[in-house]
């Protein structure tokens, strides 16, 4: 096993575990972490995941020697077939994980112990909240290996830190420290080495005592989903669809009930079964009635 998966009061955290390749990625790794988030979103008694990593790495990118990395089939670059990019196996290690965590239904906090390069770095974009070690670095540096970014870089990380701050650190593909990512907003905060993690499960805690899991999975995406929205009335029209589902729930009634009580909420609604009718409503036919966009 290349990472491991711990449960304790309601915060998975998800370890990547090859210490002494600095958690170098391979797919076996992707498999496994795919598959962690799985099990995650089907278990309501998760309420919060944490990704970091074991030893002093928290990932050096991919695994150059690793057999499994790179695709033995090369199909043509410019092939205008859709069936040719349909088949993950074509498509890239880096790509199929931020998707993945794209689609999480639990909130997912990275934090970064250690060095974070390459896909290391990119596979944090889809996180929710990055908490770095004083230790960690960071680096896009993918123009230096003669490629490019991937795993969603170029929808992602403009959309984190703004595009002219995302050009810079792909231009230049150096590795920066972490108060550099703090000043540029790719981190929330940064800790003393022994106290990241417990930073990390402090906000993980936070989130899992307080709040309702069906509309933490409900706000993760429409926060994500509508990042990429063409105009705010598919935001305002999800939310009103969430807002009539959300107040019409036990959930709803717990909230008032606990804040007049003066009492932790214990909210009954569970994600693997109470979400609401409508989701996942992203493949329905796009809202793109021009007259209405103003009203």
């Amino acid at each position: 096993m290349q990472t491991t998966t711990e449960l304790s009061e309601g915060i998975l955290t998800l370890t990547l575990n090859r210490p002494d390749r600095l958690n170098a990625f391979t797919r076996e790794m992707m498999d496994e972490m795919i598959a962690a988030l799985d099990r995650a979103d089907a278990d309501d008694d998760v309420r919060a995941v944490i990704v970091t990593g074991a030893g002093r790495g928290f990932c050096a990118g991919v695994d150059l020697d690793d057999p499994d990395a790179f695709s033995d089939a090369r199909p043509d670059p410019a092939s205008t077939d859709p069936e040719t990019w349909a088949d993950p196996a074509l498509r890239d290690m880096g790509g199929l994980l931020a998707l993945r965590l794209y689609d999480c239904l639990k909130p997912v906090i990275a934090a970064v112990n250690g060095p974070a390069v390459g896909i290391g770095m990119t596979m944090q974009l889809p996180m929710d909240i990055r908490l770095a070690s004083e230790t960690a670095r960071f680096g896009f540096v993918f123009n230096r290996r003669g490629i490019v970014p991937e795993a969603a870089s170029a929808w992602f990380l403009p959309r984190l830190v703004g595009m002219q701050r995302a050009l810079e650190w792909c231009y230049s593909g150096r590795v920066f420290d972490a108060q550099e990512a703090l000043a540029g907003g790719l981190v929330r905060s940064v800790h003393a080495p022994d106290e990241l993690l417990p930073a990390a499960r402090r906000l993980a805690r936070e989130i899992a005592d307080n709040t309702a899991p069906v509309s933490v999975a409900l706000t993760r995406q429409m926060m994500w989903r509508m990042a990429g929205a063409e105009h705010p009335m598919q935001a305002h029209r999800i939310d009103s669809r969430a807002i009539a589902a959300r107040n019409a729930s036990a959930d709803a009634a717990e909230g008032v009930a606990s804040f007049l009580e003066k009492r932790p909420p214990a909210f009954p609604c569970r994600v693997s079964r109470d979400m609401p009718g409508f989701f996942p409503w992203w493949p329905e036919t796009p809202w793109n009635e021009p007259e209405e966009t103003s009203r």
